[in-house]
């Protein structure tokens, strides 16, 4: 069985790209097929490896910013050629399920989203932006083609897995593609369990307007507790002209750090909507609750009362609400790592590889047609 493994993009370390490494580590031998690759913001094991890009590779500051090259990529997957592939796996938040593959082929795809800004996302992005009038009446035509090339690539896929339920429902709302849930990879075996507590609140993030990391500024500036933000992003110098003191931006920082900093946090803070997020779980990895936004992915990692607490509305008052009622509650460390386990990598890529033997065999052997 051969197996060519597909990604969006391959410029920056994310939640997604980490799926990817566990396929890698499944299917050794394949390569990854992907639009663009900057390997130097990569982690070691995206490095020296048979990655194939498209013609967008060799475009001017197209490892630096692949969105500008949004319009161009459905045309970038259905060039590719994979007739010589049994299987396709393709790691999808935008356009790699797109990809044309032969009719004896079966093509799974890992969805980490339907294409956020075609769809939910694109109101919230057109209303925001500072665009002019005329570039903002091309992005609705513009949009409108990609709903509909979204809509219809979607067919050409014969298994979805999604990430999440979350995920799953949105799949059904904008393919009427029914789906099973694997849940993303925790690498439990990288986060640990400490005896030191120190005295600060953590939050590991991109610096990007959705993640609503200025709400998590603006509570903690109100109630002066100590807060700790690791990333970096197009907000970042907007939120540390908000912050006061109490509020520590550390950039992007490597994993050891990370890992100490998730082992000694009282809580960690997740003020976004996700379609599932994976730092919830990490920090719950190093046996700290979660304080989070009750909608999305977060809904399916955070136990509430257990694990973490929700705040119900994603407002300052809302969070600083949950904040205080966080104090009064005491959280079992071993309980918390323990609930984390439950999504380790090893059981990822032991439901992936399983997925993908007995939907192959289906595959093989059912007919879709009759002759007459």
């Amino acid at each position: 069985m051969k197996v060519a493994l597909v990604h969006d993009w391959l410029t920056n370390m994310g939640g997604a790209e980490r799926v990817v490494i566990n396929f890698k580590e499944v299917y050794k031998e394949s390569p990854i097929y992907t639009t663009i690759y900057n390997p130097d913001n990569l982690d070691d094991a995206l490095r020296d490896i048979d990655v194939r890009t498209s013609f967008l590779q060799n475009k001017k500051d197209a490892k630096k910013n692949h969105q500008k090259y949004f319009p161009f990529m459905p045309m970038a997957f259905e060039s590719f050629n994979l007739n010589e592939y049994d299987v396709v796996l393709s790691s999808s938040s935008s356009c790699a399920k797109g990809v044309v593959t032969n009719p004896n082929a079966m093509h799974v795809c890992y969805c980490h989203s339907p294409m956020r800004y075609g769809w939910e996302f694109y109101y919230e992005y057109a209303d925001t932006s500072d665009m002019k009038k005329l570039k903002k009446d091309l992005l609705k035509y513009f949009i409108n083609y990609m709903r509909v090339w979204d809509n219809v690539s979607s067919n050409r896929v014969d298994y979805f897995i999604a990430n999440s339920e979350n995920v799953a429902r949105r799949i059904w709302k904008h393919y009427r593609r029914e789906s099973v849930v694997i849940h993303p990879p925790v690498r439990c075996n990288l986060f640990n369990i400490s005896d030191v507590d120190e005295d600060y609140f953590l939050i590991v993030s991109r610096l990007v307007e959705y993640k609503r990391i200025d709400l998590a500024v603006e509570a903690f500036n109100e109630l002066g507790l100590p807060l700790v933000i690791i990333g970096d992003g197009a907000e970042r110098k907007r939120l540390e002209a908000m912050a006061k003191d109490n509020i520590k931006f550390l950039g992007r920082q490597p994993d050891s750090v990370i890992k100490d900093y998730y082992s000694k946090c009282r809580a960690f803070v997740f003020p976004g909507e996700e379609d599932f997020g994976i730092t919830p779980l990490e920090a719950q990895a190093s046996g700290r609750p979660v304080i989070a936004f009750g909608r999305g992915g977060a809904l399916e990692t955070v136990v509430e009362q257990k694990t973490g607490i929700f705040f119900k509305e994603q407002t300052v008052e809302s969070l600083k609400s949950a904040i205080e009622e966080f104090e009064k509650i005491k959280f079992d460390k071993d309980i918390i790592r323990k609930h984390a386990e439950e999504f380790d990598e090893g059981i990822f890529k032991e439901k992936i590889n399983n997925f993908i033997l007995e939907r192959y065999n289906e595959f093989k052997n059912t007919k879709r047609w009759k002759v007459l």
